[in-house]
């Protein structure tokens, strides 16, 4: 119940009973805090499975390396792919809040059917998590201790296989749902339209992602190390912990949160606007954008209160905006009908997913070499001197060093190279770097990595051990070399993904941000499949008689370092085609809101 002279929002929100928030009691940034913790215990659960399913699926599951890369970035993919239907029914049908509970606990929930006694045990089916840590302890890691650098698992009847396969493919499904939706779910956290709180929202992205790192380091060191001597039970145990700690804090601030109304089917709005302007291929239009058929911004359902200012890029959509002399009668209102008429407001929903998919599709490339941390990476630690004295280094764990550079080169940007970039621009903008400069600065910095990457490729060969039965631990370069290609890949996803999220979610229309997180997702998605795509190709080509390709089993007979090499070389060719896509892009604009909440102040 909004009392009498309370401040509510600005941007529409309401709470959880429907009544429109009030600024004092509802979101910010105490209700951004929980969520960003939330993020960071599930990303923990997460990677805790994620960040050595590589090591996972050669040692336990005996796959060589080049098939177990390739899987686990179908894995990945897989899981950014489930990002669409998360934002899908988020936008559409239950809201963020309500798809964001539902995932989180398909990532953990369990549900057990007790199916038959073998020896001395209970066989158990559960789901996400769970499953994944039971039917690891029961059936894959046999014999107890297996699954470390020195002790393969034996073979695994169809069963155990199967379960592992569904375990991990309805956590991919638990945490693809979840993931585009509390990024926006946290936006939501803030007013735009208030001085204060607009800051705060600009802010949320960059701590989101310092969140998802954070929240990943554990899984990179502990987790990893653990899992790296063959206890993998415990580590996908102690993920399960974490990803139901953080579903009970996601619920704990349910009274605090802002929500806003899922606006209806999108997929229908975009097919009247096409409907209708082949409907109307012969009209003529006008070359006043003023006289294309709007409603009030307080009449318009499907935008959270905000027009959509016309533009004159895909002239042809406007046509399902034009109003014809049958459309002028009152009367005839079958022929005013959506699949007949559209606003501009919704014509220009479809041109703005139509000028953002350019942008997408440049950032897919991206993803595939960040899509190499979590498997060739691995890879070719495990083929370093992972040793210092008696200590051995888990090579997964080397991602932490990628967790550290996201941290400080947040902090770093955020501090000092935005201001200056500000300054230097001498624009009453207080802003830096444009999001597009931002993705723009990180391909460079990717295309760097490669090289990098590449080259200690080629120096780890150089000193590599040709006596050596399998490629780990087979070459005297320490394992340390990887820190410079692993800290240029986290300062280009400080770049790249903060500056991605911002962009999306910023540039999509009010009913679409979901959607618009979700374009991030399955941009790492797609670029998970076509790394594995692209590993298959070079395997192919690149085998010969005498070579069994770039990327064999054991890495000293292959050229892993050419691979890192036309990876870059075919970064900066994307890079060129970004330039002219960038260049080509037109910024979304909206009206301002002016929609006044009867017994609130605004302010």
């Amino acid at each position: 119940m909004v009392k009498k002279n309370e401040e509510c929002t600005l941007d529409g929100s309401v709470d959880r009973k429907g009544q429109p928030a009030v600024r004092e009691r509802t979101g910010s940034w105490f209700a951004a805090i929980l969520i960003l913790v939330n993020q960071g215990l599930a990303t923990l659960a997460f990677f805790g499975v994620g960040v050595n399913l590589v090591l996972f699926l050669t040692r336990v599951m005996g796959q060589d390396n080049a098939e177990a890369a390739n899987n686990v970035s179908k894995w990945t993919g897989t899981v950014y792919i489930f990002s669409l239907l998360g934002a899908f029914l988020s936008d559409s049908y239950w809201g963020r809040y309500k798809t964001c509970a539902i995932f989180q606990a398909i990532f953990v929930v369990v549900s057990f059917w007790k199916l038959q006694y073998f020896d001395h045990f209970t066989v158990l089916i559960g789901f996400g998590l769970i499953s994944l840590s039971l039917s690891s302890y029961i059936f894959l890691v046999k014999p107890d201790g297996c699954g470390n650098e020195s002790t393969p698992c034996g073979n695994h009847s169809s069963f155990a296989m199967a379960m592992f396969y569904v375990s991990i493919y309805l956590i991919a499904l638990g945490n693809g749902g979840y993931q585009p939706n509390i990024a926006t779910f946290g936006a939501d956290q803030f007013d735009e339209d208030h001085p204060t709180e607009g800051h705060g929202k600009v802010s949320f992205f960059s701590y989101f992602y310092l969140a998802l790192n954070l929240g990943s380091l554990f899984s990179n060191t502990i987790l990893g190390y653990f899992e790296d001597k063959g206890t993998w039970a415990l580590g996908f145990w102690a993920s399960a912990g974490s990803a139901i700690v953080a579903l009970i804090l996601f619920l704990v601030g349910t009274p605090r949160y802002r929500h806003f109304e899922p606006t209806g089917n999108p997929l229908s709005r975009f097919c009247q606007v096409m409907v209708a302007s082949i409907r109307k291929w012969k009209v003529m239009i006008p070359s006043d954008g003023d006289e294309l058929y709007e409603v009030d911004g307080k009449e318009n359902p499907n935008n959270g209160s905000r027009n959509i200012l016309h533009t004159k890029g895909f002239k042809f959509l406007d046509r399902a905006a034009v109003i014809t002399s049958k459309e002028n009668s009152i009367e005839n209102a079958d022929i005013k009908s959506p699949w007949h008429l559209c606003t501009v407001t919704q014509v220009e929903e479809v041109k703005c997913i139509l000028r953002l998919l350019p942008v997408w599709l440049c950032t897919i490339l991206y993803s595939v070499v960040f899509t190499q941390m979590a498997s060739l990476f691995v890879e070719q630690g495990a083929a370093m001197k992972t040793n210092i004295a008696n200590f051995h280094i888990p090579p997964a764990s080397m991602s932490s060093f990628d967790i550290l550079s996201v941290a400080a080169f947040i902090f770093i940007y955020r501090r000092f190279l935005d201001p200056l970039v500000a300054r230097l621009k001498k624009s009453n903008c207080p802003k830096g770097l444009t999001e597009l400069q931002r993705m723009g600065v990180g391909l460079l910095v990717a295309i760097l990595a490669m090289i990098v990457a590449g080259t200690v490729e080629h120096f780890r060969l150089k000193y590599k051990d040709n006596d050596c039965s399998n490629c780990e631990g087979s070459s005297t370069l320490s394992i340390f070399w990887q820190v410079p290609q692993y800290v240029l890949i986290g300062a280009s996803e400080v770049f790249m993904y903060v500056g991605q999220l911002e962009f999306f979610n910023g540039q999509a229309p009010d009913g679409l941000k979901s959607f618009g997180s979700a374009l991030c997702m399955t941009s790492i998605s797609l670029g998970n499949y076509v790394s594995s795509l692209l590993v298959t190709i070079v395997m192919k080509i690149s085998s010969t008689d005498r070579m069994p390709g770039w990327i064999p089993g054991n890495l000293n007979k292959g050229h892993l370092d050419n691979f890192y090499f036309l990876l870059a070389v075919l970064t900066t060719a994307d890079f060129v085609v970004y330039l002219l896509v960038a260049n080509w892009y037109k910024y979304i604009k909206f009206e301002g809101r002016s929609e006044k909440v009867e017994g609130c102040q605004h302010v």
